[in-house]
């Protein structure tokens, strides 16, 4: 669990996101599918990032690991599968950017999962610090820090996280889709500080 402001802050910018590709999603629900059957590109996205809030959310205020989490971890893996082939396409080279960015926090979105034991041992040892000194645990409090290479990948992750924010922003003033870009830029940002806040 995160503490207060960030479990409010991160709270109220993921329910933001979450409501706007689901309205995006009613809004397009006649445009969907292509003429093959299959979700459209602007519809996988909108479900991606609608299911990305709703796990960044319970991730917010729980920090249990179980068969759940390495379930969206799945379920993140295929929606980053399946932007694949559209880097592959002839579209626009923004477009290829754009989806590459979406790619790339669905990966930062599975590091968070499965590393979320190791970024939040050190808000534990933090929080125990104040009782180290009655017990004399100084050994047990070192046992429980995030491991150096961890602090890295995860830095990694904030500045491409940081870099999608920035791409969507800049975005914003070239597109006429500017709520979504705001959308995404938001989600990016949000993925950003909520890895930093975990790692702190």
């Amino acid at each position: 669990m995160l503490t207060s402001p960030w479990d409010l802050i991160l709270t109220a910018l993921f329910a933001a996101t979450g409501i706007w590709c689901a309205i995006d999603l009613i809004a397009h629900r006649p445009h969907a599918r292509s003429s093959d059957g299959t979700l459209t590109q602007h519809t996988l996205i909108d479900v991606n990032h609608l299911v990305m809030s709703a796990a960044m959310i319970v991730m917010i205020w729980t920090s249990v690991i179980d068969a759940a989490t390495w379930a969206q971890v799945i379920v993140f893996a295929i929606f980053a599968l399946a932007l694949v082939p559209g880097l592959l396409a002839k579209t626009a080279t923004r477009e290829r950017v754009s989806l590459a960015a979406h790619v790339g926090l669905n990966a930062a979105m599975i590091w968070m999962l499965a590393a979320m034991p190791l970024l939040m041992a050190g808000m534990e040892m933090g929080h125990d610090g104040s009782s180290g000194h009655h017990h004399g645990g100084g050994s047990e409090m070192m046992a429980t820090a995030t491991p150096a290479w961890a602090d890295v990948v995860n830095l990694l992750f904030v500045a491409l996280s940081a870099a999608a924010a920035v791409w969507w922003l800049v975005a914003l003033f070239g597109r006429r889709r500017r709520l979504h870009d705001l959308c995404y830029a938001a989600m990016a940002a949000g993925m950003a500080l909520m890895l930093l806040v975990m790692n702190a």
